[in-house]
């Protein structure tokens, strides 16, 4: 360290301190960065990579960017999953002795990410905390760019399934956690890209965490927050904001509340559901498009984006509040100017939750304060419009809409409408709002008129008609000569400077309006940076009435666009109630209707309740529409839950407290685990959670696996889902085992359905179209033929089906293995006829199947476990059979 140069020895003392982080190192107008991460980021952003003597013998690698253009390669940086430490010059090196001070002024991660350019407008942009202990876990969210700070505790280790499905939903780009997190798979069990940073356990400390939380928010407990007696989701929150205040390095002011919430306000929706239905992302490509999200989303504001997303994947429970929201959504649905108008004027309202946060940073131009100004300029209009209201939730929005006149006024009175995009370039302040701006102006413009008039009045005094006077920034204003007119020049003019083709001078006088009007313009860029950030400080100091203002726009524009949707794809207002009873009459696909656009989507109706409707079995071949169906379903109760209208003639909505859905399979290679452990694993989850005010989906329960296997343990779900009281879910259960299609015989609650299918010759038209009762044979053959299997392929697989559907008696001579549940039925029939007719030469040894399955205790049993048994029952049976 000794043989550096002091330069860098101050830059190796700074990266000790940013370990994890890249540096970058100011100098002079370069950022530059050194060793390794020179190397990293020469590498990630594509620059020369080029060395530096350091006062050791090798050059230390180096590698820098332009200070003016450093956000673009931080953002780049940023995107990769690197942290950037920017490290500034603290004073001014021409008022220093020795080496530069420097310091880090923040540190940017990507969840502390600011740039507008980068972050998605209608996106949040989520950094969490979490904290575990043996009673559960605490989860703090923060979105930095809107000032969004948020807690929760979820109680009981055993429930880190739901502390999953809430970083699921978050979706966040950066998860903190302690040094000392005892979770430590919770990264393995994230289902998304999310890069893990730690923070010193001793913040997460309760008591320290509980003082970072009211030293920033002046309060003398939390009470008021509702988190006084959430001891985890305290530490969670209070690690968040302390990491927050060592990264950031500045007031975070538009940090203004902590809102405690509780996973039990809204429905739960586990992983598996909200990648099934898509609802924000679609499972391939993760895009927007051809997601709920996509569908409903004509929101105008940015702000309005971000709500509509929270509301979808929050749906509400409590009726009160649904309704509240229907009300306002059917207000706007049946007054179209009201609509209009209103969508027009938020139209024009920029994102206030984001430039707020650049006004707390510091980082807001000019050009943003009139960005709020405009926006500001809107409200009264908007008050206005909402003033004869009758819903109950926008007469409220319209009471708590703040105009903020005075800010408006503020920015109108001082900001000038063509600020520069810098503000240390002067230009930001209007005239007449500040005497000694003015002043310093006139004095600028008289000198610049004065210097304007000169050439004229010195060609005209000395007679050279080429006299030119000019200005450059090494020897500010002079006037030049050409070598031709030398002998014409006054003796009064001092040389400056010798040209090739003649000379520059200057004069007493213009030296004296040079210094008068650079000494004016200095001190008026300094003067009007000195305004702004006073009135930018003030700004920031309104910022709760602001954020205020910008919820209440931001639920006005997600109501109008559901209204705007309502009316373009015609749906219909849902009756909510707290009743088991789910009636839907013409029901549609959301999202399908609309990428189908000229094709005619076939409305099916559905109706599910507690008794005699619970469980309905859905046959079918593939491609005719089942899983479309069915998730159609789960989306119409999703939506009514969220107060929006539904694609449907009519529906009667009792509220579910969970939807869960178990659609399609794929191996988890990572983990090692195949396509039916994941789907055993997914249906566990049901089982263990699901309530008689659940809907569940499933589809195709136990392909995974042998014909058998899977057989049997669809046959004992269904059977589970109808009888155990703590369970009787509302359920749609689509399945390819005909077998099942037995069970209503048995059970009161479960109804046999199936999709029309119109069969002509060897082709067969799917109607699409649900229908009472069961399909009476299989469609694979031709579900081949429309795939494009080779027709020798086809004709084959004709002729093994038609030996397979043979009677009964030809049957028999089928290996077990290729009979229908039906048919194997009859031959075990057969064969205990045949048995019984014959004397036994021993006496019969008792069977220890028999055995064990008699001493089982099937009461006491998970549903889980009782799956898990069955399949060990069924081995040892195939073992018997074959030995």
């Amino acid at each position: 360290m000794s043989k550096l140069t002091p330069m860098m020895q101050q830059y190796l003392s700074t990266k000790e301190q940013y370990q994890d982080a890249i540096l970058f190192f100011r100098l002079g107008d370069f950022y530059e960065m050194f060793f390794e991460d020179a190397e990293v980021a020469s590498r990630e952003l594509e620059i020369t990579l080029t060395g530096r003597d350091g006062g050791q013998e090798a050059k230390i690698p180096m590698c820098g960017v332009p200070f003016h253009a450093a956000d673009a390669y931080i953002n780049r940086l940023i995107e990769k999953g690197y942290k950037v430490a920017i490290c500034e010059q603290v004073e001014d090196p021409k008022a220093c002795k020795g080496i530069v001070r420097r310091e880090v002024v923040r540190v940017v991660t990507p969840g502390t990410l600011m740039d507008t350019h980068v972050l998605e407008e209608k996106n949040n942009n989520f950094l969490v905390a979490v904290t575990a202990d043996k009673e559960g876990f605490g989860l703090a969210t923060v979105d930095v760019s809107t000032g969004e700070f948020l807690t929760t505790e979820i109680q009981g280790l055993e429930n880190k399934d739901k502390l999953l499905e809430e970083l699921n939903r978050l979706q966040p780009v950066e998860c903190l956690l302690p040094t000392d997190f005892s979770y430590s798979k919770l990264k393995e069990n994230i289902a998304f890209n999310c890069i893990i940073s730690l923070h010193p356990d001793a913040a997460f400390e309760r008591k320290k965490a509980y003082q970072t939380l009211i030293d920033h928010f002046q309060t003398a407990s939390l009470v008021g927050f509702g988190c006084e007696e959430l001891p985890l989701a305290t530490e969670a929150a209070g690690g968040l904001l302390d990491y927050l205040q060592e990264t950031q390095k500045v007031s975070l002011g538009h940090i203004t509340k902590l809102v405690t919430y509780s996973l039990g306000e809204y429905m739960l929706l586990d992983p598996a559901t909200r990648k099934n239905l898509e609802l924000c992302r679609t499972m391939r490509a993760g895009s927007k498009k051809g997601t709920l999200f996509w569908v409903l989303d004509k929101t105008v504001t940015s702000m309005g984006g971000r709500m509509l997303q929270r509301w979808i994947e929050q749906p509400l429970l409590k009726a009160e509040k649904i309704n509240e929201r229907l009300e306002s959504v059917e207000e706007l649905k049946n007054n179209t100017f009201f609509r209009q108008d209103l969508r027009e004027e938020l139209d024009r309202i920029y994102d206030l939750e984001r430039l707020l946060a650049k006004v707390v940073y510091g980082n807001a131009n000019g050009r943003d304060l009139l960005a709020l100004r405009d926006s500001f300029g809107v409200l009264p209009q908007v008050k206005d419009l909402c003033q004869n209201a009758e819903s109950k939730k926008i007469i409220s929005l319209q009471e708590n809409l703040d105009l903020l006149e005075d800010v408006y006024q503020l920015i109108m009175k001082s900001i000038n409408d063509s600020p520069p995009v810098s503000v240390r370039e002067g230009g930001l302040i209007k005239e007449g709002y500040d005497s000694e701006v003015d002043k310093l102006r006139k004095a600028q413009a008289e000198g610049k008129d004065w210097i304007k008039n000169l050439e004229a009045t010195e060609r005209e005094k000395t007679g050279i008609k080429s006299l030119k006077v000019g200005f450059n920034k090494v020897f500010g204003y002079y006037i030049e000569v050409t070598k031709s007119n030398l002998s014409a020049v006054p003796l009064d003019y001092q040389r400056k400077q010798t040209l090739s083709n003649g000379e520059r001078y200057i004069t007493p006088q213009l030296k004296e309006y040079e210094e008068l009007i650079l000494g004016a313009e200095e001190k008026l860029v300094d003067l009007e940076y000195q305004i702004f950030t006073r009135i930018r400080e003030v700004i920031a100091g309104q910022i709760e009435r602001i954020q205020k203002t910008a919820k209440v726009l931001a639920q006005l524009d997600v109501l109008s666009s559901l209204a705007e949707v309502a009316i373009q794809y015609n749906y219909t207002k849902p009756i909510i109630d707290s009743g088991d009873v789910i009636t839907i009459e013409e029901g549609r696909h959301a999202v399908i209707e609309r990428i189908l656009r000229d094709n005619y989507f076939v409305p099916n109706d559905t109706y599910l309740d507690n008794k005699e409707n619970q469980v309905l079995l859905i046959t079918g071949p593939n491609m005719a529409g089942k899983s479309t169906y069915m998730r159609q379903v789960a989306l119409i109760v999703l939506l009514a839950q969220i107060g929006s209208f539904v694609p449907a003639i009519k529906a009667h909505i009792g509220i579910v407290d969970r939807i869960f859905t178990r659609i399609g399979a794929a191996d988890d290679i990572i983990t090692g685990q195949s396509t039916f452990m994941v789907e055993m694993q997914e249906l566990a989850n049901i089982l263990h959670n699901a309530t008689p005010k659940s809907l569940i989906i499933l589809d195709e329960i136990g392909r995974g696996t042998s014909t058998y296997d899977g057989l049997s343990i669809a046959w004992s779900v269904a059977e589970y889902l109808h009888n155990d009281a703590n369970v009787k879910a509302k359920t749609l259960f689509a399945t390819h085992y005909h077998e099942l299609t037995q069970l209503e015989e048995n059970f009161s609650g479960i109804k046999n359905y199936s999709v029309a299918v119109k069969e002509d010759q060897e082709d067969v038209i799917f109607l699409r179209k649900i229908i009472p009762g069961k399909v009476d044979k299989s469609y694979g053959v031709h579900v081949a033929k429309l795939a494009g299997l080779p027709e020798n392929v086809l004709a084959r697989a004709r002729e093994i089906l038609k030996k397979l559907e043979q009677k009964e008696e030809d049957s028999l001579a089928l290996p077990n293995k290729m009979l229908s549940f039906e048919q194997k039925a009859n031959r075990k029939n057969a064969r205990e006829l045949k048995a019984a007719n014959q004397m036994p030469l021993f006496s019969v040894e008792s069977n220890p199947l028999v055995e064990e399955l008699a001493s089982l205790d099937v009461m006491s049993m998970t549903p889980l476990d009782a799956i898990n048994k069955l399949y060990e029952l069924i081995q040892k049976a195939k073992k018997t059979e074959i030995g």
